[in-house]
């Protein structure tokens, strides 16, 4: 499961113009990294597109850290399993 935090982090890393390295598992994303809206949702839609899983919009209330992230996608993982 730890491919799918460097798999993901390399996805927010991408869409938010920041080295992989800048993203810690806590690192608040708002208030640390930035993140707007418009990157939240494109964040998501690469989740859902890289593990072919459908995460509800109302979730990305809940996308706050990497860690938050990661445990969101794999639950909606383990679901598709």
């Amino acid at each position: 499961m730890q491919d799918i935090e460097n798999e993901i982090r390399n996805l927010v890393a991408e869409i938010i113009e920041k080295d992989p390295s800048e993203i810690k598992p806590d690192s608040r994303f708002v208030e640390d990294l930035g993140v707007d809206s418009m990157m939240a949702l494109e964040i998501l839609a690469g989740i859902e597109k890289k593990y072919k899983i459908a995460i509800p919009e109302e979730k990305l209330a809940e996308f706050k850290t990497l860690s938050s992230i990661v445990d969101i996608a794999k639950t909606y993982l383990s679901k598709n399993a």
